[in-house]
Protein backbone atom coordinates (compact mmCIF):
# COMPACT_ATOMS: atom_id res chain seq x y z
CA UNK A 1 0.00 0.00 0.00
CA UNK A 2 1.12 3.34 -0.97
CA UNK A 3 2.16 5.79 2.38
CA UNK A 4 -0.82 7.73 3.15
CA UNK A 5 0.35 11.66 2.79
CA UNK A 6 0.06 13.30 6.76
CA UNK A 7 -1.94 16.19 5.37
CA UNK A 8 -4.77 14.79 4.19
CA UNK A 9 -8.54 13.98 5.92
CA UNK A 10 -10.41 10.92 4.77
CA UNK A 11 -14.03 9.84 4.28
CA UNK A 12 -14.91 6.31 5.18
CA UNK A 13 -15.86 6.09 1.42
CA UNK A 14 -12.21 6.52 0.29
CA UNK A 15 -12.10 10.28 -0.96
CA UNK A 16 -9.27 12.48 0.37
CA UNK A 17 -9.31 16.09 1.06
CA UNK A 18 -5.72 18.48 1.30
CA UNK A 19 -6.36 22.18 3.02
CA UNK A 20 -4.41 24.16 0.56
CA UNK A 21 -3.13 27.31 1.95
CA UNK A 22 -6.14 29.70 0.60
CA UNK A 23 -8.66 28.06 2.10
CA UNK A 24 -9.88 25.73 -0.56
CA UNK A 25 -10.10 21.98 -0.22
CA UNK A 26 -8.56 19.72 -3.20
CA UNK A 27 -10.51 16.29 -3.68
CA UNK A 28 -9.34 13.40 -4.57
CA UNK A 29 -9.81 9.19 -4.26
CA UNK A 30 -7.57 7.49 -2.52
CA UNK A 31 -4.96 5.44 -3.15
CA UNK A 32 -6.85 2.04 -1.57
CA UNK A 33 -9.75 2.98 -4.01
CA UNK A 34 -7.87 3.83 -7.45
CA UNK A 35 -6.22 0.18 -6.19
CA UNK A 36 -9.93 -1.66 -5.81
CA UNK A 37 -11.41 0.16 -9.37
CA UNK A 38 -8.40 -0.81 -11.34
CA UNK A 39 -7.33 0.67 -14.35
CA UNK A 40 -9.89 4.38 -14.77
CA UNK A 41 -10.67 4.98 -18.58
CA UNK A 42 -13.05 7.56 -17.71
CA UNK A 43 -13.79 10.44 -15.20
CA UNK A 44 -16.92 12.66 -14.82
CA UNK A 45 -15.80 15.68 -12.69
CA UNK A 46 -18.81 18.49 -11.54
CA UNK A 47 -18.94 21.71 -13.45
CA UNK A 48 -17.12 24.89 -11.81
CA UNK A 49 -19.75 27.11 -10.21
CA UNK A 50 -21.59 24.16 -9.14
CA UNK A 51 -22.66 24.03 -5.25
CA UNK A 52 -21.82 20.85 -3.41
CA UNK A 53 -23.12 19.22 -0.12
CA UNK A 54 -20.86 17.34 2.09
CA UNK A 55 -21.17 13.38 1.51
CA UNK A 56 -23.61 13.66 -1.70
CA UNK A 57 -22.01 12.13 -4.88
CA UNK A 58 -20.69 14.96 -6.86
CA UNK A 59 -18.45 12.88 -9.47
CA UNK A 60 -17.71 9.53 -11.52
CA UNK A 61 -14.86 7.39 -12.01
CA UNK A 62 -15.29 4.76 -13.78
CA UNK A 63 -12.61 1.65 -14.80
CA UNK A 64 -12.61 -1.01 -16.36
CA UNK A 65 -14.44 -3.55 -13.93
CA UNK A 66 -16.94 -1.05 -12.44
CA UNK A 67 -18.11 2.80 -12.44
CA UNK A 68 -17.85 4.05 -8.54
CA UNK A 69 -19.56 7.37 -7.12
CA UNK A 70 -17.13 9.84 -6.01
CA UNK A 71 -18.62 12.05 -2.78
CA UNK A 72 -17.47 15.56 -1.69
CA UNK A 73 -16.10 15.16 1.74
CA UNK A 74 -17.02 19.35 2.45
CA UNK A 75 -19.25 21.61 1.40
CA UNK A 76 -19.18 24.50 -0.80
CA UNK A 77 -18.93 26.19 -4.43
CA UNK A 78 -16.51 24.14 -7.00
CA UNK A 79 -13.84 26.46 -7.84
CA UNK A 80 -11.79 24.23 -9.90
CA UNK A 81 -11.79 21.13 -11.86
CA UNK A 82 -9.01 18.40 -13.06
CA UNK A 83 -9.27 18.80 -16.73
CA UNK A 84 -6.23 16.55 -17.54
CA UNK A 85 -8.54 13.80 -16.30
CA UNK A 86 -10.92 14.02 -18.66
CA UNK A 87 -7.96 13.00 -21.57
CA UNK A 88 -5.94 10.94 -18.94
CA UNK A 89 -7.82 9.30 -16.58
CA UNK A 90 -5.65 6.78 -15.63
CA UNK A 91 -3.25 9.65 -13.75
CA UNK A 92 -5.26 8.66 -10.78
CA UNK A 93 -4.29 4.92 -11.14
CA UNK A 94 -0.38 6.67 -11.37
CA UNK A 95 -0.50 9.38 -8.80
CA UNK A 96 -4.14 9.65 -6.51
CA UNK A 97 -2.47 11.52 -4.42
CA UNK A 98 -1.13 14.56 -6.75
CA UNK A 99 -1.39 15.01 -10.04
CA UNK A 100 -4.67 12.83 -9.86
CA UNK A 101 -6.78 15.32 -7.88
CA UNK A 102 -10.64 15.68 -9.26
CA UNK A 103 -12.47 19.10 -8.32
CA UNK A 104 -11.45 21.97 -5.36
CA UNK A 105 -13.97 23.27 -2.97
CA UNK A 106 -14.17 26.77 -1.67
CA UNK A 107 -15.05 25.32 1.75
CA UNK A 108 -18.32 26.51 3.24
CA UNK A 109 -17.57 25.25 6.89
CA UNK A 110 -14.25 24.31 8.34
CA UNK A 111 -16.38 22.52 10.98
CA UNK A 112 -17.07 19.71 8.20
CA UNK A 113 -13.80 18.87 8.13
CA UNK A 114 -13.25 17.68 11.81
CA UNK A 115 -16.31 14.66 10.73
CA UNK A 116 -13.39 13.25 8.58
CA UNK A 117 -10.71 10.76 9.36
CA UNK A 118 -7.04 11.40 10.25
CA UNK A 119 -4.37 9.32 7.82
CA UNK A 120 -4.08 6.94 10.83
CA UNK A 121 -7.67 6.43 11.48
CA UNK A 122 -7.82 5.66 7.31
CA UNK A 123 -4.92 3.45 7.16
CA UNK A 124 -6.96 1.46 10.82
CA UNK A 125 -9.80 1.51 8.12
CA UNK A 126 -8.31 -0.08 4.69
CA UNK A 127 -6.37 -2.52 6.81
CA UNK A 128 -9.44 -3.48 8.59
CA UNK A 129 -11.17 -3.69 5.55
CA UNK A 130 -8.54 -6.29 3.75
CA UNK A 131 -8.88 -8.85 6.72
Amino acid sequence: MQEIPGDLKFMKSHEWARVEDNGTVTVGISDHAQGLLGDLVYVELPSVGDEVQAGNACAVVESVKAASDVYTPVSGEIVAINESLADKPETINEDAYGDGWLFVVKLSSRDELQELLDPDAYAELVENEEH
